[in-house]
């Protein structure tokens, strides 16, 4: 594992994965000086705006890198909005010349769009995972909060972004440092890759009833070919109207609402984090048709899908192509 680290800013990159990258890092050397070297790098050298608003100072632009660093792209909610063939080319030359790569957050879509994934094991923000695996089924993906698979490296974001340097700390220097640095930051332990990114479904939707529970995971894992409520409730052993009064009574809401609102939440994101024709987000999602998508998305985000895509134009074809 590299001790000299570059970081690339995407435009709208997130802060707090960043800093809380640096800052782990920085106590560290607090500790031991000299242990960790980094320096910012954004696509023109200019300053970079993140997606709370907060500049950053570039130190470099895209360019040379000593042999014996890492580079992480930071991204956030449009990693591909600044993909060009400037970036693409330089990705694809440090990879030849064997530099680590690593991703914070979803700054694995350009990694993997420039073609140096292949055959490593990768992880992302769980919110963008859908969209990932859509784009890129031949890389292999889990929700681990981070991954190192030899030299890649990647991670969820955010609070993940601490527990990745930690064990990057933990494998270079020993435990107690990386123990030491987690009780600077207040974090009590240093958590394992796998800490959970989400809450489970219990704690996110409020609800503790294990039928419930169950058929909101299968709505989950059938999202491409929706089932109907009579078969959901099959499969929890009551019957459908006893299902409708499940979700009324914890969720106040109805199966086939609940169930929409799923799939237009992943058509969503899609839209937003994927080059996927709208035509292909619609069948991804259980869709019968693009302007049926399109119905009910402008019902839901008072938007059309053209709309609140995060692409204004498609990226050049062969970029990502090798």
């Amino acid at each position: 594992m590299p001790q000299d680290f570059r970081f690339l800013l995407l435009p709208g990159f997130p802060p707090s994965a960043f800093v809380n990258a640096v800052e782990t890092l920085r106590i560290a050397n607090r500790f031991q000086p000299g242990y960790y070297r980094w320096r910012t790098l954004s696509l023109d050298g200019q300053p970079v705006e993140s997606c709370s608003g907060l500049t950053i100072s570039a130190d470099d632009a895209l360019g040379a890198v000593p042999a014996d660093c890492m580079v992480i792209v930071v991204a956030a909610y449009e990693p591909m909005r600044c993909y060009d063939d400037k970036l693409h080319a330089w990705l694809r030359q440090l990879a030849t010349n064997r530099i680590a790569l690593g991703a914070i957050d979803t700054g694995v879509f350009p990694l993997a769009r420039a073609g140096v994934l292949a055959g490593y094991k990768v992880t992302l923000h769980w919110e963008a995972l859908e969209a990932f695996r859509e784009s890129y089924p031949n890389i292999l993906t889990t929700l681990e909060t981070f991954e190192i698979d030899r030299d890649r490296m990647t991670c969820a974001g955010g609070a993940a972004t601490i527990d990745l340097m930690l064990h990057v700390i933990s494998q270079q220097h020993g435990a107690q440092l990386a123990v030491r640095v987690s009780e600077q930051l207040v974090m009590g332990s240093v958590r394992l890759a796998q800490f959970p990114q989400r809450a489970h479904i219990v704690g996110r939707y409020g609800t503790t009833n294990k039928k419930l529970v169950n058929v909101i995971r299968r709505m989950a894992e059938h999202m491409e070919q929706p089932l109907r409520t009579d078969a959901l409730a099959q499969g929890v052993s009551i019957t459908a109207r006893q299902l409708e009064r499940l979700f009324r009574l914890h969720l106040e809401t109805t199966p086939n609402r609940f169930y929409l609102d799923l799939r237009l939440d992943k058509a969503r994101q899609l839209l937003r984090q994927t080059e996927m024709s709208i035509t292909e987000v619609s069948l991804a999602c259980g869709f019968e048709s693009p302007s049926y998508l399109a119905r009910r998305y402008n019902a839901r985000f008072a938007c059309s899908p053209r709309q609140d895509r995060a692409f204004p134009g498609q990226v050049n074809e062969h970029l990502g192509k090798p």
